[in-house]
């Protein structure tokens, strides 16, 4: 992976230490308890002229790179399915090292309870399925359910009932499997009143969760932009 055009004023996280029991590449998660997921401005697209490639940096609440995210969906499906189409996103190291791959599969039609019409597979390392987000049923608000390796649910989130980024932030909670208690949340930031397509989103979770469901909360708020926000002419 060639990081080319990134900003050279942002600064990499420091690579930690290799721990044993923790998927490779996932070891910065493990010292953060927030992460900022920052879409690279593409000019072309703003103006109209097609839709490219997505790109996003990963950070600290420091403004410190971690990752950095790529879309590898295909051109013409892009075109062809829009926001509904199959995508392969491939997360990076600073040394261009895959470590995260997250994937969904075209969007189903159905619409009826308790079916789940978006799905994604989140692997780290890539070929190793750590979990995945499953779009769950609900007649007002956007639900998901965080699954492990075994599709079982870990947690759930929820969202507002109007998903509108207009003039403010727009939460996404991560809450226990009874939906009685907040973990954390997934924030569509608003853009404020720049012409722009480029989407913010910030991650929050305890700083002691599983390093591979800071993973999934990652993937979920992919997810969360390509089904609400993503804007296609």
């Amino acid at each position: 992976m060639a990081f080319c055009n990134l900003q050279p004023t942002t600064q990499w996280m420091q690579t930690p230490e290799t721990i044993s029991d923790c998927p490779p590449g996932l070891e910065y998660l493990i010292q953060i308890n927030q992460l900022l997921v920052c879409q690279r401005f593409d000019l072309l697209e703003v103006l109209g002229c097609f839709a490219t490639s997505k790109k996003y940096e990963i950070m600290n609440n420091q403004g410190q790179r971690i990752y950095f995210a790529e879309d590898r969906s295909n051109c013409f499906l892009r075109y062809l399915c829009g926001p509904s189409r199959p995508f392969t996103m491939t997360i990076y190291d600073h040394v261009g090292r895959d470590v995260i791959t997250i994937k969904r599969t075209l969007r189903s039609s159905c619409c009826w309870r308790n079916c789940s019409v978006q799905k994604l597979k989140v692997e780290a390392p890539p070929g190793e399925k750590i979990g995945y987000v499953y779009q769950s049923f609900h007649p007002f608000l956007p639900m998901f359910a965080i699954k492990n390796e075994n599709k079982e649910d870990v947690m759930k989130i929820r969202g507002p009932c109007m998903v509108s980024s207009c003039l403010k932030d727009l939460n996404f909670n991560l809450l226990s499997l009874d939906e009685e208690i907040v973990l954390g949340k997934i924030s569509k930031k608003w853009a404020g009143f720049m012409i722009t397509n480029a989407d913010t989103f910030g991650i929050q979770f305890p700083f002691n969760l599983d390093v591979k469901i800071k993973a999934l909360m990652l993937g979920a708020s992919f997810l969360i932009d390509y089904m609400y926000f993503e804007v296609w002419p």
